[in-house]
């Protein structure tokens, strides 16, 4: 049975092929926006990670959290791969889904 509720696997980056950080959020436009106004202390405001390059919406908290999982375990290449399939030019998505 569908709720109807969104959640998404996402991935920041510094930059064109720089710095990633993989996370999961049942509110992508407000995660991106603190990543992108450096909300909160930790690794994505020490290393500069606001970019939202890729993102992948599920139905349900199990599966983001399994695929989020996933995503973490592949290496680098894999992962950038992934990017750039999907968005080659490293486009920050963010004021796209935040209709600005």
């Amino acid at each position: 049975m569908s709720t109807g509720k969104s959640y998404y696997v996402y991935i920041l980056s510094s930059g064109i092929g720089g710095t990633l950080h993989i996370g999961v959020t049942n509110d992508l436009v407000r995660r991106a926006y603190e990543h992108k106004t450096k909300a909160a202390d930790g690794f994505t405001k020490k290393y500069g990670v606001d970019r939202l390059v890729y993102y992948e919406p599920f139905e349900d908290v199990e599966s983001a959290i399994r695929r989020e999982k996933r995503l973490k375990r592949y290496n680098r290449t894999w992962k950038i791969r992934l990017i750039e399939e999907e968005n080659p030019n490293w486009v920050n998505l963010y004021p796209s889904i935040a209709k600005l």
